[in-house]
């Protein structure tokens, strides 16, 4: 397992977005959290297998929405687990 916080940057708030990262994440068994950011973002706090997490990256980048538009990904990974029980939006 490994923990990794993601900051995603561009058209993200006011269109779905982290409710379809949630059921994404969920789909994968991610677990952690979702939050709108005061600068635009949206932060992501996810915890998996490395492998799964990096397909997830993936599938934000290319995010499933016609509203949405993803413009930058930053991303930190760690082996510190927060253990979280389930992928949750905050806020």
């Amino acid at each position: 397992m490994r923990h990794v916080s993601i900051n995603v940057y561009g058209r993200v708030q006011g269109v779905g977005f982290r409710y379809t990262a949630l059921q994404i994440a969920t789909d994968m068994g991610i677990v952690g959290t979702v939050k709108n950011e005061l600068d635009g973002s949206v932060s992501i706090e996810a915890e998996a297998d490395e492998r799964v997490l990096y397909i997830f990256l993936g599938r934000i980048k290319d995010f499933p929405s016609p509203f949405a538009k993803v413009n930058t990904i930053d991303y930190d990974f760690s082996d510190n687990l927060k253990s979280y029980k389930n992928f949750s939006v905050i806020g």
